[in-house]
């Protein structure tokens, strides 16, 4: 070792992945078979990283969730326009998600130190109190690689919003380029669509535009060729 040098200690920036086994960190040929998955209907990979909330840095793990449903955002980067709207307009309707039995957590490669500071500088004074959930720190995009949303050219996670129900499978997800910003009120009309489903084990299904108190579908061999008769597209629209 050259005169003056130390060895490096662990970053605690750095996230850690985990997928299946307890604390397996993933190889490069299994994470790029997990990068190749269509993760709808699968579970979420499991990670562990720091987070920014409420002025201090904690650590969050997604398996710790477990039991309860998880809204988790990926966007490109604090101070940018876009994701500025999106994440004040979540943070806004965050009890409407609690009530929900919802927690959300965003994620971009900034560290928790720029969360921190776009928190206290912009975002708090676009929503009273700023930030209620964590903001999450995946350094090199290595969380966004296994969800599929990790630009390489760009270097930065692209904007993905994925559900994840309360036994960890991802029952929803949505891409989107960066310079269009996501729909809050859709998101929390599929998390009560996915619930209600649930809530029914599968006896019944939510069709197109399905909100709460609106009618739903019952799968089943009548059913076929016969949706048109219970059904009409006039439902769909509020």
């Amino acid at each position: 070792m050259a005169v003056g040098c130390t060895k490096k200690p662990k970053s605690q920036t750095e996230p850690e992945v985990i997928v299946e086994k307890k604390d397996e960190v993933l190889d490069e040929k299994k994470e790029k078979e997990v990068r190749n998955m269509i993760l709808v209907g699968r579970k979420a990979p499991d990670f562990e990283t720091e987070a920014y909330l409420n002025g201090k840095f904690i650590n969050v793990k997604l398996s710790n969730y477990l039991g309860k449903w998880v809204l988790l955002c990926f966007y490109p980067a604090d101070f940018t326009f876009v994701w500025a709207t999106e994440i004040s307009a979540v943070a806004e309707k965050y009890s409407e998600f609690q009530k929900l039995g919802v927690e959300v957590l965003s994620m971009s490669i900034d560290t928790v130190f720029t969360h921190k500071m776009w928190n206290d500088h912009e975002l708090s004074k676009m929503v009273n109190g700023g930030v209620p959930f964590p903001m999450l720190s995946d350094p090199g995009g290595k969380i966004g690689k296994l969800y599929g949303v990790y630009d390489e050219d760009l270097g930065l996670d692209v904007r993905g919003r994925f559900i994840i129900d309360p036994d960890g499978v991802i029952q929803a997800m949505e891409v989107l380029s960066p310079p269009v910003g996501r729909n809050v009120s859709e998101a929390i009309r599929q998390i009560q669509a996915f619930q209600h489903v649930r809530q029914s084990n599968g006896t019944e299904a939510c069709p197109s535009g399905w909100k709460p108190g609106k009618q739903t579908l019952k799968p089943g061999e009548d059913l076929v060729g016969n949706v048109w008769n219970v059904w009409k597209v006039e439902q769909a629209f509020d």
